[in-house]
C-alpha cells in the first residue's frame, strides 16, 4: 500500500517538506476512540495520541485530530505512537455539538464526497436533507443522496419521493437502492472513485453500514436485523472509521445522527438556498427578515408558489439557528478574552507584590 491509497497527494506532501517533518511518520486517522486515535502508516496501524503541547495550546475540538486527518507522528510500538502534527485539511464537515451551545464537533475531515443516507420508507425527510446539504456547503464537499430500502415500498411511491426531491433541490444526485436486493446499485459503483474519500452521513438505522459491507464485498461492519416494529435494523456503529474498498474508494461510516444542528454555515446557506439569497438582494429593506415586512421580495415568491413553503419555513428556522450559534460563539471569546485579561493581570499583581 502507497499513501496515495489513502488520499495523500501533493500538496501535502508539499506541506510535509516545507514544515521539516522528514523525522515523523506521516499517517491518516483511521478511526478514533475517546482522544485515542488509530493511524495507518505506510508500515501498518498504530494506536496513538496527541502531544501535551497539542493538548494545552487546543483552543476548541478543531485543534485535535480527527477521523479522516493527516498527521505526522512519531511511532514506538503497535501500541504506542505520540501524533506532534495535523497536516492542512482541505475539507471539514461538522456540526454543533449537541448539547454544547457555542461548541461543534467535527464529523471527519478531508472529505471529498458526503453520501447523505434517508431510508425511504419511515426516515425520509426533506427538510433535513436541507440541513445536511447546508453543512456539506459549508464544508466544500460534494453531496450525493441516496434513498435506501426501496425493497419496502412501491415504485410509483419510490418515483413520487424522487421526484419531490429533485423538485426542491436542484443538481444533486439523488439515488434510490435497497440493500438487500441491490438494485440500484449500479449508478452508485461509478461514483466511488480510487484515491477520494467519501463520508457517510444519515440517521441510525438507514442503512450506512450495509451499504459500506455491499460495496466493500464483505461484512467490514456488523448490523443487526431489522426490527419487526419498526421496520428499522439497527445501526451500531459506535464511532467513526475509515474504511479501503477493493475499487480503492476510502469510505468513512459514521454513528448514526439524531441532531443535525448548524454552525456557522453563512456561505452553506446561502448555496443551498440560492433563490431565496438572490430574491433577498430585492427587498426593499437591507436588513430584511423575510418574515412579516412590506415590500420583502421572498415572501411574494413564496405567496406566488415561485418558492416551495416547506423549504422558505426551513431556510428560517435554519437561519435563525445559525444566528443563534454565532451569537453564541461571540459571547463565549468575549468571555474567555476577559478571563485571559483578568489572569493575566492577576499574574502581573503576584510579580509585584513578590518584589
Amino acid at each position: 500500500m502507497k499513501l496515495e491509497d489513502l488520499g495523500y497527494n501533493d500538496n501535502l506532501e508539499k506541506f510535509r517538506i516545507e514544515n521539516n517533518l522528514d523525522n515523523f511518520e506521516i499517517g491518516r486517522v483511521i478511526a478514533e476512540h475517546k482522544e485515542r486515535y488509530i493511524v495507518r502508516v505506510l508500515s501498518g496501524e498504530f494506536e496513538a495520541e496527541i502531544t501535551g503541547n497539542m493538548r494545552f495550546t487546543a483552543k476548541g475540538r478543531e485543534d485535535f485530530p480527527a477521523v479522516g486527518d493527516w498527521v505526522a507522528l512519531a511511532t514506538y510500538d503497535p501500541d504506542f505512537a505520540i501524533i506532534h502534527k495535523i497536516l492542512p485539511r482541505f475539507s471539514t464537515i461538522q456540526r454543533q455539538a449537541v448539547g454544547q451551545f457555542g461548541e461543534i464537533q467535527i464529523i471527519a475531515t478531508n472529505i471529498d464526497y458526503a453520501l447523505l443516507l434517508q431510508a425511504i420508507d419511515r426516515d425520509f425527510n426533506i427538510n433535513r436533507l436541507e440541513r445536511y446539504l447546508t453543512i456539506c456547503n459549508s464544508s466544500k464537499v460534494s453531496p450525493i443522496i441516496i434513498l435506501t430500502k426501496t425493497d419496502l415500498i412501491d415504485e410509483s411511491k419510490i418515483s413520487e419521493i424522487v421526484e419531490s426531491i429533485k423538485t426542491r433541490i436542484k443538481n444533486i444526485p439523488v439515488i434510490a437502492i435497497s440493500n438487500i436486493t441491490k438494485d440500484g446499485y449500479e449508478p452508485i459503483e461509478p461514483l466511488i472513485e480510487k484515491g477520494k474519500t467519501y463520508c457517510m452521513l444519515g440517521s441510525s438505522g438507514v442503512g450506512k453500514s450495509s451499504l459500506l459491507n455491499n460495496l466493500s464485498g464483505k461484512t467490514v461492519m456488523r448490523t443487526d436485523t431489522i426490527s419487526q416494529s419498526t421496520n428499522r435494523g439497527k445501526h451500531i456503529t459506535s464511532h467513526r472509521e475509515l474504511i479501503i474498498l477493493e475499487n480503492g474508494g476510502i469510505l468513512i461510516d459514521t454513528p448514526g445522527m439524531r441532531e443535525v444542528g448548524i454552525a456557522d454555515t453563512a456561505e452553506g446557506l446561502e448555496l443551498t438556498f440560492d433563490t431565496i439569497v438572490k430574491l433577498s438582494h430585492n427587498c426593499k429593506f437591507k436588513d430584511c427578515t423575510h418574515t412579516n415586512e412590506i415590500g420583502c421580495s421572498v415572501i411574494e415568491a413564496v405567496e406566488k408558489g415561485e418558492i416551495d413553503r416547506d423549504s422558505y419555513e426551513n431556510y428560517l428556522k435554519i437561519e435563525k439557528e445559525k444566528a443563534f450559534f454565532e451569537s453564541t460563539v461571540a459571547e463565549r471569546r468575549k468571555k474567555e478574552k476577559e478571563f485571559g485579561k483578568m489572569f493575566k493581570n492577576y499574574k502581573k499583581d503576584m510579580k509585584r507584590n513578590k518584589y
